[in-house]
């Protein structure tokens, strides 16, 4: 988002199913299936009178329709069945002991579709599914290569197995013999015996020799020069002295916004008294107890529109946060004027929150997370902001798009008068890692348990639930480490904990171990050299990212982040990749260059608040619709994804990208291009005008999103326009809630707000808001 004042003052498968429902209602079929090869096929019982009958593809397929018989009281039943990590699903009901179904299943395959075989099965009667294989020796940590033999109880089953971590299928490797697991890596196997269910997918990872333990680190780690660790025996004015001179190096707009100076504050357990921390850019403040009230400034940690240039808008205040501490506000309020990349996290106000600068100019945040305020929160100015899993005595204020889930205190769900969009709970959330000090003095990361249905502070019973990791397990990465020697602590078994700093990457960091946590303060900023991508994620479980900023190189990368490989189907719901608190940029610093920002592949990964941001201002010769070119900011694949708080701008095509099944999404904020020259270079590939912000796959059959808005200031060309802000395909299961368009100062137009419902952005800087969507 530009925030300079000049701008501020101008401010087919349906028809498929038809078809083969027609087939087979007359007694015809489609082409049978070659081979059996083609898909696996099983029956889960899910009660005494439900069954789940269960279709997985080797080729992904448009659409696969399952027909059955033998439901009393009911004739043949021809439905459309549910994808979800590329296995189809379908749940039968109104069904007895002794029952018996006989159903086969219709599947798309490259264009064309075929009919399976019948199968039967009979409720409440003996198994029908293969034996789940089983490994010998077991997964675990071994100082040496093993070789690992597969069996299944069921005699006459064959075994598939991969070893890349991805779920097998019947087109997977054939196993005919031990195999020879020479260094990490998981084993995924299932049996399969033809006129039986598949078995499920059975699971072993082995650890081998140098990987089978990070070389272990320090407890109490040298975390370089870029952090100030404090301690309640200091004295208030050493500290002041500290905190003043580390945010006058940070705290100017114009100069400090794209400089490389980095810097965290970090309070050890106890009271602060007459302590005033202003945070400036790339500046983390956290405390370092386990729990928030172990740590408790009596004064204050504050935001504002602290330079004479910001002209009291608070526009531009990124790339700062606050974290797991307790605040007394001197004055009875907290101040946290910001903008996006400043999460408030596992913050206890005892008092009220300013989310508004004290001049009350224009701000675009917010996300808080985790928190409590005793008083009220205020928005006031804020164009926008998202609140997850607080506690509020009150909220007060609303422009355009306020958005909170599994909050007490929040409004009632009153979209667009005023513009609030309140949910119950959050569907699934996972509160950040994060550095703490135990009573021996020893350093420690704490990782929150998963939480469903969310409601309030994690700590809100007095801790968060979880475990705890030593330092010992972490490699502190700090001024001087490359990618070579980030990628050994990595290939040893080691997690990563980044200080503040800038990271040249001259190869992929590969994250391949299930439950790494990469950890930074300070915004670390991660740069990759000569295209290369700069950080791959490997679908495997529990990888947790928090903390880091990845700034485009001037070469081309294909994508800076991705998670799990291309075609990742696993499921990881019970212990899913976490993303949070991760920013990219594109441009500003430098001439940045990327196509995707962020991809994910992975099953059931949580995006919880990041920023993706081509620039639109910046350094000079680092931004222009030739200078810092990026296609996409967010494109997901995997299935069952779900964001909270998710910001990104400024993208040259569209800004999301959804093709997995089942995604979710809480909050979203966007802006498009500001600098497309003309409108023919800036037309969508179906010939509408303009990109979408948000576009949801034509495949996509089940997708829900809340409390959206697009913005649109095209002020290279005013006469550019944008069809719509959000592209999705008319379908029930896919579902949007309070969404809204804005053109910003009357620069540019977007036509429609979802498909073709919504009006044209008028002028005035006023919404366009639709309620539901269809």
């Amino acid at each position: 988002m530009n925030r300079t004042l000049d701008k501020l003052r101008r401010r087919g498968p349906r028809l498929a199913f038809v078809a083969s429902a027609l087939l087979v209602a007359a007694g015809l079929s489609a082409p049978a299936a070659l081979a059996a090869d083609d898909y696996t096929q099983s029956v889960s019982q899910l009660s005494s009178t439900q069954v789940q009958l269960n279709f997985t593809p080797t080729t992904p397929a448009l659409y696969v329709d399952v027909h059955y018989t033998g439901v009393p009281g009911v004739g043949q039943q021809n439905v459309r069945m549910v994808n979800g990590s590329g296995t189809w699903r379908t749940t039968v009901g109104g069904l007895s002991t002794g029952n018996t179904l006989d159903y086969w299943f219709t599947y798309e395959k490259s264009g064309p579709q075929y009919d399976t075989p019948h199968f039967t099965y009979t409720v409440g009667g003996s198994s029908t599914t293969v034996a789940a294989p089983t490994f010998s020796p077991p997964g675990g940590t071994y100082s040496a290569a093993q070789t690992v033999t597969i069996s299944s109880a069921t005699a006459g089953a064959t075994i598939r197995y991969t070893v890349d971590g991805s779920t097998p299928t019947a087109s997977s490797t054939l196993y005919s013999g031990p195999i020879s697991v020479p260094n990490s890596r998981t084993v995924n196997a299932i049996a399969l015996k033809s006129g039986s269910a598949t078995s499920p997918v059975s699971s072993a990872t082995y650890t081998i020799g140098t990987q089978a333990g990070c070389p272990t680190q320090s407890d109490t780690p040298n975390f370089g020069p870029n952090v100030r660790i404090f301690d309640p025996g200091m004295s208030a004015a050493t500290i002041q002295a500290q905190l003043d001179t580390d945010f006058n190096n940070q705290k100017d707009t114009l100069t400090a916004q794209m400089a490389d100076r980095r810097v965290a504050h970090l309070f050890k357990p106890g009271t602060y008294n007459n302590v005033h921390d202003n945070v400036g850019f790339y500046t983390s403040v956290a405390g370092l107890g386990q729990n928030p009230g172990d740590v408790l400034i009596n004064g204050d940690v504050t935001v504002d529109a602290f330079n004479a240039s910001d002209n009291g808008v608070a526009l531009q205040n990124f790339w700062r946060s606050a974290e797991n501490m307790a605040v007394n506000p001197s004055g009875g309020n907290e101040r946290w004027a910001v903008a996006q990349a400043a999460p408030f996290r596992r913050m206890d106000v005892r008092g009220g929150l300013q989310l508004y600068p004290a001049s009350y100019g224009y701000a675009s945040g917010g996300y808080i997370a985790d928190t409590k305020v005793a008083g009220q929160a205020a928005s006031v100015s804020q164009q926008q902001w998202y609140t997850r899993d607080s506690q509020l005595g009150s909220w007060a204020g609303g422009v355009w798009n306020m958005v909170f889930s599994g909050t007490s205190g929040a409004p009632a769900n009153t979209f667009p008068n005023p513009p609030e969009t309140t949910l119950a709970t959050t569907p699934v959330s996972r509160d950040v890692p994060y550095l703490y000090v135990d009573g021996t003095g020893k350093y420690r990361v704490f990782l929150p348990s998963l939480r469903a249905g969310a409601s309030g502070p994690s700590w809100a019973n007095g801790s968060t639930p979880g475990t705890s990791a030593p330092m010992s397990q972490f490699y502190v990465v700090k001024s001087g480490d490359t990618a070579a020697s980030i990628n050994n602590a990595l290939a040893a078994g080691c997690n990563l904990f980044f200080t503040p700093g800038i990271y040249h990457l001259n190869q992929t960091l590969n994250v391949t171990r299930a439950n790494t946590t990469i950890l930074g303060i300070g915004y670390p900023t991660l740069v990759p050299d000569n295209g290369v991508n700069a950080m791959q994620v490997s679908d495997v479980d529990g990888v947790r990212l928090k903390g880091l900023l990845f700034d485009a190189g001037t070469t081309n990368s294909q994508a800076l982040l991705t998670v799990g490989q291309s075609g990742s189907s696993a499921s990881h719901a019970a212990n899913p990749t976490t993303i949070q608190d991760v920013f990219f940029r594109i441009g500003g610093a430098i001439a940045g260059k990327a196509t995707n920002s962020l991809i994910v592949n992975s099953a059931d990964t949580i995006i919880d608040h990041i920023w993706a941001w081509r620039a639109d201002h910046g350094n000079a010769g680092t931004v222009g619709w030739t200078t810092n070119t990026a296609d996409t900011g967010l494109v997901v694949n995997g299935a069952n994804v779900l964001a909270t708080g998710l910001f990104v701008e400024h993208y040259q095509k569209y800004q999301v990208i959804w093709n997995g099944q089942g995604g979710k999404t809480i909050f979203f904020q966007n802006e498009m291009p500001y600098d497309v020259p003309n409108q023919a270079s800036w037309n969508a590939p179906s010939g509408v005008a303009g990109y979408a912000a948000y576009k949801v796959g034509a495949n996509v059959t089940s997708h829900e999103a809340w409390g959206l808005g697009s913005y649109c200031f095209f002020d290279t060309n005013p006469a550019v326009s944008s069809y719509h802000a959000f592209e999705v395909p008319n379908t029930s299961g896919v579902k949007f809630h309070n969404l809204l368009t804005v053109s910003l100062n009357y620069r540019g137009t977007i036509t429609h707000v979802i498909n073709d419902a919504g009006g044209v952005t008028p002028s005035g800087t006023v919404p366009v808001n639709v309620v539901n969507y269809p």
